[in-house]
């Protein structure tokens, strides 16, 4: 079983790029469904969660292939509707490929999707909104079949989240709708702007009118294009944690800096000092982090669900108490069993863990169990006297491309072992 061995204490120092978006890749390559002709696609990310992607893509007939960070698609010719439940499992975020297969061919069958295990990912606004849309839905075996027999309709569509995943769908489904769709209470979120920024260079008509309203014209078809995806922001946030864990300093370039606005406040609040302009951040720590106090997870603009876990890894180190109030997920906390492994003063209660930072972290044998937790753990490797070795790597993997080079290239000695 492949595992990380991370030797800690050793304060990080230097200057790294951040990859490619995974949150903004997956609806992008799950638009590529829409467009008839080839789209390249720079700065995707090597992910096994991308690689589950492309697997749906080619399942699907589309023609792919990879030079680098740069993904080349031609989906002209769609073959089925259908994604097995295998494919469908290899990814969460798999449903997205639902508003895309409806707008091109008029059905999909599908089944749920899979993914890290972090709790209910309810699909309901996802089907909910597809119905507003024209489309007839019905479940057999574990299956989704899904028809729209005169294509998809426009209309004014209100989510009662405003969930991601079905602001994609609706975006997708949409585009080649038939009349305008208003889409009220829509994710924010960075990810949504850029998969609209792909979509109007590929022949769509899309506006945002503030207010977490986005408006749809759809269109007949849609035309392949070039386009770059923008780069990962709980990545970025992932390494300005581990120079924080270290008490580091070091620079992150070619990421756009007002995507982890949301997250600042921690930082500072932990006494790092940043001096960032629009695509560059400098980040010192100081010797001991202080504490971050009250963090609640909260729809983009506030602070992200997915960045949790490494800032519950900062709090572990820091003076004083946090308390974190997670709102989004109800299973987000897995990673503080394998935490207080290593010596964290964790204590959970529902949606609550109050978090009362100690003096260091021993390392130990860890497990990560999701995607975010697992860079917890990392983080915490990084943090700790002696050695760390995380197992379960692929959850890691899915979401962060090569981490131990990128944080062997600031000085941290951490290398990946069978």
């Amino acid at each position: 079983m492949e595992k990380l061995t991370i030797c800690g204490k050793k304060r990080l120092n230097g200057t790294l790029s951040v990859q490619g978006s995974k949150n903004s890749t997956l609806p992008i390559i799950a638009a590529a469904v829409l467009c008839e002709g080839e789209i390249i696609l720079h700065n995707c990310p090597h992910l096994t969660d991308v690689g589950a992607a492309v697997n749906i893509l080619s399942h699907l007939g589309c023609k792919i292939r990879r030079e680098g960070d740069t993904l080349i698609i031609d989906s002209t010719n769609i073959e089925t509707s259908e994604i097995s439940e295998k494919l469908m499992h290899e990814m969460r975020s798999s449903i997205v490929f639902l508003g895309a297969l409806l707008a091109r061919t008029g059905k999909a069958v599908l089944s749920t999707p899979g993914g890290c295990e972090i709790g209910l990912r309810p699909i309901d606004l996802h089907l909910r909104a597809m119905r507003d849309l024209g489309t007839a839905i019905s479940e057999e075996g574990g299956k989704l079949f899904c028809t729209a027999p005169d294509g998809i309709r426009g209309r004014e569509i209100t989510l009662a989240f405003p969930s991601v995943g079905a602001t994609e769908n609706v975006l997708l489904a949409a585009s080649l709708g038939k009349g305008r769709t208003i889409l009220n209470n829509a994710a924010r979120e960075p990810e949504i702007k850029n998969l609209a920024d792909f979509l109007t260079l590929c022949g769509a008509k899309i506006y945002f009118a503030g207010e977490g309203k986005i408006i749809i014209d759809g269109v007949k078809k849609l035309h392949g294009c070039e386009f770059r995806v923008i780069s990962d922001r709980i990545v970025a946030a992932t390494y300005m944690a581990a120079a924080a864990v270290t008490g580091g300093e070091i620079d992150i370039l070619n990421f756009p800096v007002n995507d982890v606005t949301p997250v600042l406040p921690q930082f500072e609040a932990c006494g790092c000092k940043i001096v960032s302009d629009e695509n560059r951040m400098h980040i010192k720590a100081p010797s001991r982090l202080k504490s971050m106090g009250t963090v609640r997870t909260m729809p983009y603009p506030g602070f992200p669900t997915d960045f949790q876990a490494p800032a519950m890894t900062m709090a572990s180190v820091a003076e004083g108490t946090a308390i974190f109030i997670e709102t989004i997920f109800e299973s987000r906390y897995k990673h503080v069993s394998e935490l207080k492994k290593m010596g964290a003063n964790i204590t959970t209660q529902g949606t609550v863990a109050v978090v009362q930072g100690v003096k260091r972290l021993t390392g130990a044998k860890v497990y990560a169990e999701d995607l975010r937790g697992g860079a917890a753990l990392v983080l915490a490797g990084l943090a700790a006297e002696g050695k760390t070795e995380v197992y379960n790597l692929k959850h890691i993997d899915r979401g962060y491309e090569k981490i131990e080079e990128k944080l062997s290239s600031l000085g941290a000695e951490i290398e990946r072992e069978v």
